[in-house]
């Protein structure tokens, strides 16, 4: 009964008989358990009843005081140590040693009580339905997402970290939404068409993507993605116009910001593409959201490190602090920083800070975020611009009270 069940149904898969008989006895448990204590309680009672014939053999008249004293006390001492809490123990400690040679005794034995295993729990079931349990609900022994999660903590010796992250960035998926992960609208690099047109081969020249959106006037306004490879191949051709960028650019995907990653990931994968536009509830561009986005929240950051080399978004200060980018995404700054700062509001350090004070904030004005003092540092356009972190103060949320 403690044997795994998911190495049973590997082993069973791999052709092992011993796991098949096994996990064929493990079906109809309630049979398997009536078996069980059928042959333990013959054994028990024949054996106090041997202890007895031997004792009034030996001991005449005084043979049945003798007998209930050693049926009392010597019996129940061996019992327990030689019929159940040793070979109990072990069978626990090697479930799959003792289960399978044992599965070769109990398959026959249970065709040949059958009848008896089949009245006794009828009674027993037909008890238990009394209480309004139903046994013919065999035990779901399926993991729950919450239960695997757990597993993957715990065989840290036979995966290595890496892999276990990937691991729970697949379980997460379902947790992230694409507003999650999408470049904000004000981040997006695109080319406004009824630009001049050498601003626009200018723009094309210097794109540091591959893909590059092609709007009117504003991004609301999208007209599509154009692939730099086929700009190129355009302008090898001397094809190269407006006409002809327009004509080569390709339709856009729309996906709701509210979209779990996995569907996403299913979506993109149906629809053969690897770049979309997120949209609200009102229909109006909110970011971007790429292929790439999703399979780093899944395997981590493809550059070595986003903040440090790319967008250069927290600086390490010599007093140990950290001056942060305060547009910077929250999940990208804690994935980067290890830190812990809340994810399930607004999606950027300059959103946070304004929902926490509620009120645009001033220079210089220092608080705890979600446990980390924190200082408005610079502040533009009505936004905050850079704010500096404290990490080595960080206090859990469950100390917080006390601190």
């Amino acid at each position: 009964m403690s044997i795994n069940r998911y190495r049973l149904k590997h082993l069973n898969s791999e052709g092992n008989k011993g796991a098949k008989r096994v996990e064929r006895l493990l079906e109809t448990p309630d049979r398997l358990i009536g078996l069980i204590l059928i042959g333990n309680n013959l054994v028990n009672i024949g054996a106090s009843t041997v202890a007895a014939i031997l004792c009034l053999r030996w001991f005449g008249d005084y043979g049945i005081a003798v007998a209930s004293t050693i049926n009392t006390i010597g019996l129940t001492i061996v019992l327990l140590i030689f019929a159940e809490v040793t070979p109990k123990t072990l069978a626990a400690l090697y479930p799959e040693r003792i289960a399978f040679p044992s599965s070769v005794i109990l398959t026959p034995l249970l065709k040949l009580f059958y009848p008896l295993v089949i009245a006794l729990n009828t009674i027993t079931n037909g008890i238990l339905r009394l209480f309004r349990v139903n046994p013919d609900e065999v035990g779901n022994h399926s993991l729950s997402k919450e239960e695997l999660r757990t597993v993957v903590h715990e065989s840290s010796v036979m995966i290595p970290k890496q892999h276990q992250d990937m691991l729970m960035g697949i379980l997460d998926l379902e947790k992230v939404t694409a507003e999650d992960i999408m470049i904000p609208r004000n981040d997006i690099f695109g080319i406004d068409i009824n630009n001049d047109w050498k601003i626009i081969q200018k723009q094309l020249t210097h794109a540091q993507h591959t893909r590059v959106l092609l709007y009117r006037d504003n991004v609301d306004d999208a007209v599509g993605f154009i692939h730099v490879r086929d700009a190129l191949r355009l302008l090898s051709k001397d094809e190269f116009s407006k006409a002809s960028l327009l004509r080569a650019v390709r339709e856009i995907h729309f996906t709701p910001e509210k979209t779990p990653l996995h569907t996403l990931l299913y979506n993109f994968q149906t629809a053969k593409e690897r770049i979309g536009l997120v949209v609200d509830e009102y229909g109006d561009i909110q970011g971007l959201v790429t292929l790439e986005d999703i399979l780093e929240e899944i395997v981590g950051d493809f550059t070595t490190s986003i903040i440090e080399e790319k967008t250069d978004k927290a600086r390490l200060q010599q007093d140990g602090s950290y001056l942060v980018d305060a547009s910077s995404n929250i999940r990208d700054v804690n994935r980067e920083m290890d830190w812990n700062l809340p994810i399930d509001g607004p999606k950027t350090l300059n959103g946070l800070i304004i929902e926490y004070l509620e009120d645009i904030p001033q220079t210089h004005l220092s608080f705890r975020l979600a446990g980390y003092p924190v200082e408005i540092v610079d502040i533009e356009d009505n936004k905050i611009k850079t704010i500096r972190v404290m990490p080595e103060f960080y206090i859990p949320p469950s100390q917080q009270d006390d601190a």
